[in-house]
């Protein structure tokens, strides 16, 4: 895959850099936390996941700045001194380092190390467990490990409902053809089979040449036959 796959299990996903915003480095923010306040303060340090041929591949990047525009997080960078260096930011995912030992109290929030290993649940029976995530600009992924292979299953509220970390398991409520191939439906263009019973019993009748009559003659105005 492109992006860095090669984030730590200890790192916390805290947002993403969306887009420019003016013209002096700024870049608008999507925030992944529920406590800004304590995660974007001046001098924060983050690792940032991007296509590896991003320039700003395997590196960090420290905050300068957080302001609101309009109630939509802005952030300032250091060396992103212009919109040119900005855009060169747009996607790109922030990570900070934290103690594996500290537990996040953000709801629906987990650290990746606290969820490989579960089991995958669907309709009470495991299918499967998780070995790891794809972290994606667009959404997460959960990659499982089912008896037929791999698949990935989108880690969005519709399909994955329930994380029991303490119990290990993971509800999952796929919609179909997500784990398994449906089944073809027959093609509605094809034309239905002859009815092998239509015969010429059905046919209109014909007219015996022999035994059939021929039509009268069309009375002339005088009465007399043409």
């Amino acid at each position: 895959m492109s992006d860095d796959s090669t984030i730590r299990a200890t790192q916390l996903r805290v947002g993403r850099l969306t887009k420019a915003h003016g013209l002096k480095g700024a870049i608008k923010l999507e925030l992944f936390t529920d406590d800004p306040g304590r995660r974007f303060v001046p001098g924060a340090v983050f690792t940032l996941q991007v296509p590896t041929s991003s320039p700003w591949h395997g590196k960090t990047i420290e905050l300068v700045e957080l302001r609101w525009y309009n109630q939509h997080a802005v952030g300032f960078f250091k060396g992103v001194p212009d919109r040119e260096a900005a855009e060169t930011l747009a996607k790109a995912i922030l990570w900070i380092d934290q103690d594996s030992a500290e537990q996040t109290d953000e709801e629906d929030a987990w650290y990746d190390h606290q969820l490989v290993g579960l089991a995958i649940v669907r309709d009470g029976v495991q299918i499967g467990t998780l070995t790891r995530l794809e972290h994606l600009p667009a959404q997460d992924l959960l990659i499982v490990k089912t008896a037929n292979g791999e698949v990935m299953i989108p880690f969005v509220k519709a399909i994955v409902p329930s994380v029991d970390v303490k119990a290990g398991v993971i509800t999952i409520t796929p919609p179909p053809g997500l784990l398994e191939e449906l089944p073809d439906e027959p093609d509605a263009d094809e034309p239905a089979p002859a009815d092998a019973d239509t015969d010429s019993d059905t046919d209109e009748p014909v007219a015996d040449p022999e035994t059939s009559e021929e039509p009268a003659a069309t009375p002339t105005p005088d009465g007399q036959g043409a």
